[in-house]
């Protein structure tokens, strides 16, 4: 049953966050067609993470002496700026992963579970149940698996403690299925599993105090054929013509539209 910690323990807590393009970013292809700008984009810590993050936080606070991490995968000097907001919003220390900008899922969980293997002691890793940037929903699975350890998503509610994570998930239908997992264990956080706090400004300047370590992605063993990306020929999609705005009785709307219908659109 879903309940309250019922034993406060030292435990050690990982969020893994992605750096996403905002939704809000006017999206330019680079010169060789090959994927987006990266220097026209503003960037921003996936939703789904911030889930994560907070959950973190409010788990290490329930078991004094625990420590979270925030841990990130992609080019050191971009993707540390979301690191450090996970650190202003409560996060104890940052890892970054330095590596190239487009990592599959598999590489990617691969060498999250790489590093969080060689940290150790490990009872819980976090993350958003998908990145809002490719949607793939998957990198938290493939930690569990490489790891050797439980695995759920989509999850709303989280009871803690130190042997067992208690969890309720949403399912199809609006319905909801309770699972309880051994730790250490690797959950996907889900929109209303809490409400992230905002960084405050205490919060921002202790970040820049605290420790964020660098890994290179090369010192990982994760040969260069175990990377699959390839991209190519992107696009953006045609301009939508204007809206056409109908006037007169609704007889002559009805004729303006179906011949709109049949001699500009010829869908009929």
């Amino acid at each position: 049953m879903l309940g309250q910690n019922k034993k406060e323990k030292k435990v050690k807590i990982f969020v893994c966050v992605k750096q996403v393009p905002d939704t809000e970013t006017k999206i330019k292809i680079n010169a060789d067609q090959t994927g987006i700008d990266g220097a026209a984009v503003k960037w921003i810590m996936n939703p789904y993470d911030e889930y994560a993050v907070e959950e973190a936080i409010r788990i290490r606070d329930g078991n004094p002496g625990s420590q979270a991490v925030v841990i990130s995968v992609g080019p050191k000097q971009r993707v540390s700026e979301t690191v450090r907001t996970a650190l202003a919003m409560g996060i104890d220390e940052g890892i970054v992963i330095n590596s190239v900008e487009n990592l599959d899922s598999y590489t990617t969980a691969k060498a999250l579970a790489e590093v969080i293997k060689g940290e150790g002691d490990v009872q819980l890793i976090l993350a958003g149940k998908l990145a809002i940037d490719d949607n793939a929903a998957s990198v938290g699975q493939m930690i569990g698996e490489f790891l050797g350890i439980p695995s759920a998503t989509v999850i709303s509610k989280i009871s803690f403690s130190s042997e067992m994570v208690d969890v309720e998930r949403d399912i199809e239908g609006g319905a909801k299925e309770l699972i309880q997992m051994k730790t250490p264990a690797v959950l996907g956080a889900n929109k209303g599993l809490n409400s992230p706090r905002y960084a405050s400004l205490p919060g921002i300047m202790k970040a820049k105090k605290k420790t964020i370590k660098e890994v290179e992605f090369s010192s990982l063993g994760i040969a260069n054929s175990e990377i699959k990306v390839r991209y190519s020929n992107f696009s953006l999609p045609n301009e939508k013509p204007p809206v056409k705005i109908l006037s007169g009785d609704i007889g002559s709307q009805i004729n303006q539209l179906v011949n709109s219908l049949r001699h500009e659109a010829k869908v009929i």
